[in-house]
């Protein structure tokens, strides 16, 4: 009996045992699928998924003519251990560490450009528990060049060039990444930016305007594996390839911006200025040649950047007497301007205030007409001509249609509106007067730039441009492409003539005041200009202190080049009234006269001041320009025969029925010598043009139609070329170009 009590006892409890674990799991496998399903599902995933992140190439920053100005190349970041790897009794299992902190610091501090007490530091924490160190921002991306360097310390050759297998210098690792180069170092940087390292933040210029379109879309890669790691049999894989980014060609010419920057440099050396500004622009189509400021930078070391402005579309500034183009302009196109109608120079006292004087100190030349006036730059005949005859409202009117105290546009950022509240809420009687000479009026150098282009491509004021197209880094094609913008029409063409032609007598007239600004063989038409400073502070006039400035374009009738040199208290001694020809007039005819040549801008022999470089050109007949006709679109047998008849000299590029694109582009001005190319939509058959005596301009539009890569030598215009003229050609060769300098006086 008893043994069967403890039998069924036995029972009674396995029975409950079981069923309380039965309990237990049912409450168990509850909770999971509905309290932790959540964390669980993902924490599966997590172990069943690897995802992993494809990382796309940043687009290049390509000049006008294709040479790169920024781009994505490999880099190194440079690491050091501090302590060896321990097994489990506490002994060293390596000997890759730093073994002495102040001989690794001496030796590695040339390469990174640092001082070795910094480097020491670094590899001397306070903290004894740190394993690992990184050496500082300098050796976050080092070059190629720097790795080399490093590993010839590490690995030293032998007399056969074999490296040993010792490790000489422990402790210094280097990982490859990436990193953005500036091949150029200091030129234009303000137009490029820079790329920061940490993080890769896009900071200034066109790096910053346009980093979504440069920095692509990163890839995803993502597989179901097992726990090992291993891709499953049956698993899914989802591939999402990465977009590179776009490569940014701008309008800028590497050759006119080095002509720019050797000016800047040789005035800097000089004068020691507080800041200067040189703008080039093409016052047909707007776009920018060349923009150069001073202070600048190397982008490639951006964190000694002490000049973070560009002065050329940011900083705004008294023009001077610059700004009488605009008044003169208004007043010819108003019927109140007659050259030849004479006044008293001198001073102007007819409204309440102080006198307005010219600046030989009201002295003035007696009496004397208009256009001397303009000449000799005088203030009180811009006061007559602005206060008394176009009045406020129609200055007013004037001053907004030429884009004052309003956005340009242009693809920068950062771009000041200038200010003229003098003229639209005038104070006084004076605030009103002194605008029509350049006081009282804040502008930018974009704004000055694009309002004269008006004057000299005929009275349109046009949008400024300083990215000409975007493209695909793989096939080039051209995914977005700026093209010549009208904003307005500000004078008629009539106006502008006149305008020009007075202009041209500042240059070369008897009282004219920009003489130092003739360029041999070319009509230059322009205007001078010197402001005062005041003290930010007080607002009084700061003596001896100016801002000199010229503005300029030629030649004169058909103007290539529009060039704008602003130098803001260049150090000197020099009176006023001669800054403008010792300190503006080198950067400007420098500029001028070797990018007009550049561009195979024919002289003038009437202009050729050297009577034996007069007999040697005074045969060449003038050069009839044309302006190119809008082609794109059409059928190809259409836009052939309206070339013809425009005088041109045309070449079919490829076997399709429309022309796709044209080269020169629409609205260019053109000699009659000059070969257009009518890119067909169906590109075979092409044929390798003659490049000989063109521009790297004209060698690289025709490549980048058919993606072809150009490698160049030298400077100035084709002598010899790799491919025959005729050679059928399909993109995939490399055309390679000889250059030679330009020739002429």
């Amino acid at each position: 009996m008893d043994t069967k009590k403890r039998v069924n006892w036995r029972i009674l409890m396995l029975s409950l045992l079981f069923i309380l674990s039965f309990m237990g799991l049912t409450m168990r496998l509850w909770w999971l699928q509905s309290v932790d399903a959540a964390f669980i599902i993902e924490k599966a995933k997590k172990q069943w998924e690897e995802d992993k992140t494809i990382k796309q190439k940043r687009g290049s920053i390509l000049d006008r003519n294709g040479e790169v100005l920024a781009f994505e190349g490999n880099a190194y970041k440079v690491e050091a251990k501090l302590k060896p790897d321990l097994d489990k009794d506490g002994k060293p299992m390596d000997d890759d560490y730093i073994k002495d902190p102040f001989g690794t610091a001496s030796r590695l501090a040339p390469i990174l450009g640092v001082s070795p007490e910094r480097l020491f530091k670094r590899l001397t924490p306070s903290n004894p528990g740190i394993k690992w160190v990184e050496l500082g921002r300098e050796a976050s991306k080092i070059t190629e060049e720097q790795r080399n360097k490093i590993l010839d310390m590490q690995y030293p050759k032998d007399f056969q060039g074999i490296r040993t297998e010792v490790n000489q210098m422990p402790g210094i690792q280097m990982t490859e990444t990436t990193r953005r180069y500036y091949p150029h170092n200091t030129f234009a940087p303000h137009v490029l930016g820079y790329l920061r390292y940490d993080g890769d933040e896009a900071k200034m210029g066109v790096e910053m305007k346009y980093d979504k379109e440069l920095r692509g879309k990163e890839g995803e890669l993502s597989v179901i594996t097992d726990a090992a790691g291993y891709q499953l049999p049956e698993g899914q894989m989802q591939f999402q390839p990465a977009q590179d980014g776009q490569n940014v060609v701008l309008t800028i010419d590497r050759q006119i911006q080095d002509y720019v920057e050797q000016a800047l440099d040789k005035t800097e050396a000089a004068y020691k200025p507080k800041k200067m500004t040189v703008l080039v622009t093409d016052p047909n189509t707007g776009e920018v040649l060349a923009m150069g400021n001073r202070p600048h930078f190397n982008p490639n070391q951006y964190w000694n950047i002490e000049n973070f402005t560009n002065h050329a579309v940011s900083s705004m500034f008294e023009p001077g007497s610059t700004f009488k183009i605009i008044t003169l302009a208004a007043a010819i196109q108003e019927g109140v301007f007659n050259q030849n109608d004479y006044y008293d120079s001198g001073s102007y006292s007819k409204i309440p205030g102080k006198r307005i004087n010219d600046h030989n100190n009201g002295r003035g030349w007696g009496r004397i007409t208009y256009l001397e006036g303009v000449q000799r730059s005088s203030n009180v005949a811009f006061v007559k001509m602005g206060y008394e005859r176009l009045k406020q409202e129609k200055l007013q009117k004037y001053f907004k249609e030429f884009g004052f105290g309003s956005l340009t546009g242009i693809e920068l950022p950062s771009e000041g509106k200038g200010q003229i509240e003098n003229i639209l809420n005038p104070r006084s009687p004076r605030d009103i007067a002194v605008t029509t000479f350049g006081q009282g009026v804040a502008v930018t150098a974009i704004q000055q730039v694009a309002a004269v282009g008006a004057i000299a491509n005929g009275g349109e004021m046009l949008k400024p441009h300083i990215i000409k197209e975007l493209r695909d880094p793989h096939t080039g094609a051209v995914s977005k492409r700026s093209s010549r913008e009208v904003v307005r029409r500000v004078v008629s063409e009539k106006t502008a003539k006149e305008v020009r032609d007075i202009l041209e007598t500042v240059v070369t007239g008897e009282h004219g005041t920009g003489k130092a600004f003739e360029v041999p063989g070319y009509h230059v038409a322009g205007k001078t200009g010197t402001a005062q400073k005041y003290d930010d502070n007080n607002g009084k006039i700061l003596e001896g202190r100016y801002i000199v400035s010229f503005i300029g374009f030629a030649p004169k009738d058909n103007p290539k080049l529009l060039v704008y040199v602003v130098v803001d208290d260049p150090s000197t001694d020099l009176p006023s009234s001669v800054l403008g020809g010792k300190v503006v007039a080198p950067i400007f005819t420098s500029v001028m006269e070797q990018s007009l040549k550049y561009l195979q801008q024919t002289p003038d022999p009437k202009q050729l001041k050297d009577p034996k470089a007069k007999t040697e050109v005074v045969e060449a007949a003038p050069v009839k320009e044309i302006t190119m006709p809008e082609l794109t679109g059409v059928a190809a047998s259409v836009a052939a025969d309206r070339a013809k008849k425009a005088g041109l000299t045309v070449e079919l590029v490829g076997t399709g029925t429309k022309i796709k694109q044209q080269v020169p582009a629409a609205f260019e001005k053109v000699s009659p010598s000059t070969k257009v190319y009518l890119i067909t939509d169906k590109l075979t058959n092409v044929k390798m043009p003659d490049f000989k005596g063109k521009s790297l301009r004209e060698v690289m539009e025709f490549a980048s139609l058919i993606n072809m890569k150009v490698t160049a030598d030298g400077y100035g215009f084709v002598s010899q070329q790799n491919i025959a003229p005729g050679t059928k050609v399909t993109g995939k060769e490399t055309l390679n170009v000889k250059l030679v300098s330009p020739t002429g006086p």
